[in-house]
């Protein structure tokens, strides 16, 4: 059979029934393109590139590829697949791909066949298995009771997630399991506690445009069933029962995370202590907005979030520091495997600092690829190589299938591809250029620059259809500030921080948190000053999914290909940067309330009207316009004329746009407007398009671009949607209209590093 994993350690049968593939695989690759007679020197080469790139051990890094294109298909689908469907597609096309195993190019296409069923059937089982209830309805005033799980710290307010054993005040099929709920700072009970409360649930926070990020498909794999805010008081009782084993465990863990938390901010106050507190136990929530922009502008984000950068350099760390010590003794260097001995115990070190800084999706998926390297060098393997890359990936897509669509997991695997094929194919000639005294004592320094710059130049590049496409945002400068902040975390700011570590049970770490705050200084310097240069901040416009898929391809075909068809990969990033840049903006944005309007004016930006108070969505339009003004700038009503009534805005072509406040401007409005919005009910004889409570509370929010005479209408949750974290309701729902002067609020709503971006 073929080597396809690239094994070569077969017996002299297996060994020979190899060759016998290969030279089958080039005899069937020798038929295409004609027929032997036609002889055409490009056609040769190019079968010749067909072949290095599909020979054994080529083809193991796309089975993650398929596997995870699978898994997008599953989120992609309109309604939920039926498990035994699922499940019955996998069994077929694995058979035909054993079947197939003989067939050089038959073999091939089916394993990717069966690894995009196999993609689909597991994102579709992960489903099943974390099936919770969801809140559809808004809940005015719950009484809940249950054992707090998580606790966050914000800049604030606070943030639980509670377990409810007991959820009172709302309908019978509304029994929310768990809830996250905002409370005043600094009145966050710990973890593990059984509270009671009053609180106001609100269903999970919808893509708040179409195309958006769906917040609520994140709650969702996350257990949380409803958000909101606790209404007065938090009382801790006796439990009527004791708490589970996991639980008192994570009640454990976090009270030792609150322990080093509260050290290291009684130690470094401000920004410096919420960073240092950040990489050490993960709590990032407290850092200051203008801070945390600076970071985000600068293209340092990604330090903030504890993931594969940050694993490796602890594991690197004590790797170092173990190998070293027991280096010390000659018997030992001489007779044992200290090498492996040192993997081991930075695989320790790895595990335990998965543990303290909270065990979230990035960092469990940068704890698998680190545990995945120090196996390897504990077997004497290459340590990081494309298969390291796809059984890491394969890993991370089996346990937690929802990653995929997250940008965390696109960013962070994404840059690991693009530097390992880097290094593959262009850094190995520094090492082996000139091995002489002289010659390194030449280059030392200069190489290592110009590695750390090629590092954050392959990196960043690699990331950007994804910053683009979650964020809206370009770092034009995010070469520089990586150039100059991240040997300063790299061999001051986490080093020092893991001395810290180390000496606070004796008591001697105050020197060391001073320390490692005075390196978080120089990174928020250089933060700061890359963000305030000319044109830091680039902006991107929104553009859809399909010149994403268009880009990541063109950047596996980078990746994976060995030969020169790898540059075709270029050619398709550049085709999705195009496909990208030309994407259609809409004319016109309804939130998914039906208080909020955007209406395109004849100058190309937009002009915003809303009648309530809550300020997320208008900046997340925005941002996905590539327009740099706030939510409460100014100029963003000028396009509107208001009265008490209602708002008219005018479109390019001299068409009226009418947010309805009063129910005696419908006559008028819907006679002279061509679109109608409303957060009541419109009338029943309406001339315009209308878009009222009903429709909006149906399909969340809305984008219409004009498309001659007609409208192309998309929704967040087209007709016909109904996936479990979006529900569609059976009737509308008969609630009054919300007023301007009471806004409507909800849970401390997510934020741009809810999404981290990871590295």
């Amino acid at each position: 059979m073929t080597d396809w994993g690239g094994d070569s350690r077969v017996g002299s049968r297996g060994r020979a029934e190899t060759w016998d593939g290969e030279a089958r695989r080039r005899r069937a690759f020798a038929t295409v393109g004609g027929s032997s007679t036609f002889g055409a020197a490009l056609t040769r080469r190019l079968r010749a590139w067909v072949i290095v790139d599909t020979g054994p051990g080529r083809l193991l890094p796309w089975l993650p590829v398929a596997f995870g294109l699978g898994i997008a298909i599953y989120f992609a689908a309109e309604r939920e697949p039926a498990w035994w469907a699922a499940v019955g597609l996998t069994l077929v096309c694995s058979s035909v791909a054993i079947l197939a195993r003989r067939r050089p190019i038959a073999f091939p296409l089916a394993l990717a066949a069966a690894a995009v069923a196999a993609g689909f059937a597991v994102a579709t089982l992960n489903t099943v298995r974390v099936a919770h209830p969801v809140l559809v309805r808004t809940a005015a005033n719950v009484t809940i009771a249950g054992f707090v799980e998580v606790r966050e710290e914000r800049e604030r307010t606070d943030r639980i997630v509670v377990r409810a054993l007991s959820f009172e005040g709302a309908r019978p099929e509304q029994k929310i399991e768990r809830v996250r709920v905002s409370v005043r700072k600094g009145t966050a009970p710990p973890v593990g506690s059984y509270v009671s409360f009053r609180a106001r649930l609100n269903p999970p926070l919808e893509p708040l445009r179409p195309g958006g990020y769906d917040f609520a498909r994140d709650l969702y794999f996350h257990g949380i069933g409803a958000t909101g805010f606790a209404l007065g008081a938090i009382q801790i009782a006796r439990p009527p029962a004791e708490p589970s084993l996991w639980l008192r465990y994570a009640a454990t863990v976090q009270g030792i995370r609150d322990a080093i938390d509260a050290r290291i901010r009684a130690a470094l106050p401000g920004d410096k202590g919420a960073i240092a507190s950040a990489l050490v136990t993960g709590k990032r929530d407290a850092i200051t907005a203008a801070v945390n922009d600076a970071m985000y502008v600068s293209s340092l984000a990604h330090v903030l979030s504890i993931s594969g950068y940050h694993m490796a350099v602890v594991a690197g760390v004590v790797f170092f520091v173990l190998r070293a010590l027991l280096a010390l003794s000659p018997a030992l260097a001489s007779g044992r495997p200290i090498k492996k001995w040192s993997a081991a115990g930075a695989l320790v070190a790895a595990a335990a600092y998965l543990i303290l800084s909270g065990a979230e999706v990035a960092t469990q998926r940068a704890f698998i690829m680190t545990a995945i390297v120090l196996i390897g060098v504990m077997a004497d393997r290459a340590a990081l190589t494309l298969r390291t890359l796809a059984i890491a990936a394969l890993a991370v897509m089996l346990f937690a299938p929802q990653s995929v669509v997250h940008p965390s997991f696109q960013m962070s695997f994404a840059a690991t591809l693009a530097l390992i094929a880097a290094y593959e194919r262009g850094l190995p000639w520094m090492a082996k250029a000139d091995t002489s005294w002289s010659a390194r004592a030449a280059l030392w320094g200069g190489r290592e620059i110009f590695a750390l710059v090629l590092v954050s130049l392959v990196a960043g590049l690699a990331t950007t259809p994804y910053a683009a496409y979650h964020f809206h945002r370009l770092a034009p400068y995010g070469v520089i500030a990586n150039l100059f902040a991240m040997p300063i975390v790299s061999a001051w700011i986490m080093p020092a921080g893991l001395l810290a570590l180390v000496a606070m049970p004796f008591g001697l770490d105050g020197l060391l948190w001073w320390l490692m705050g005075e390196g978080i200084g120089w990174m928020i310097i250089i933060a700061q000053f890359v963000a305030g240069l000319p044109g830091a901040v680039g902006r991107m416009a929104a553009f859809g999914v399909g010149p994403l898929l268009l880009g990541t391809g063109g950047l596996v075909l980078l990746g994976l290909l060995k030969t020169p068809l790898r540059w075709t990969g270029a050619l398709v990033v550049i085709a999705a940067g195009i496909w990208a840049i030309r994407a259609p903006l809409p004319d016109v944005l309804i939130s998914s309330d039906a208080q909020a309007v955007a209406v395109r004016g004849a100058d190309g930006r937009l002009s915003v009207s809303r009648s309530g108070r809550d300020g997320f969505a208008v900046r997340e339009w925005l941002a996905a316009d590539g327009d740099e003004r706030k939510p409460d700038d100014a100029t963003l009503a000028r396009g509107f004329r208001c009265d008490a009534s209602g708002c008219i805005a005018k479109l390019p072509d001299g068409r009226l746009v009418a947010q309805v406040l009063a129910a005696d401007a419908f006559v008028e409005d819907c006679r002279k407007a061509a679109v109608v919005v409303t957060a009541r009910e419109a009338p029943p004889k309406c001339e315009a398009l209308i878009v009222d409570r009903n429709v909006s509370r149906a399909q969340g929010a809305i984008a219409l671009r004009r498309n001659g005479d007609q409208w192309d209408w998309t929704a967040a949750r087209p007709k016909g949607h109904d996936r479990p974290w979006a529900r569609t309701l059976a009737a509308p729902v008969e609630t009054p209209a919300p007023s301007a002067a009471r806004p409507q609020p909800r849970d401390a709503t997510p934020r741009t590093e809810d999404m981290e971006p990871g590295d």
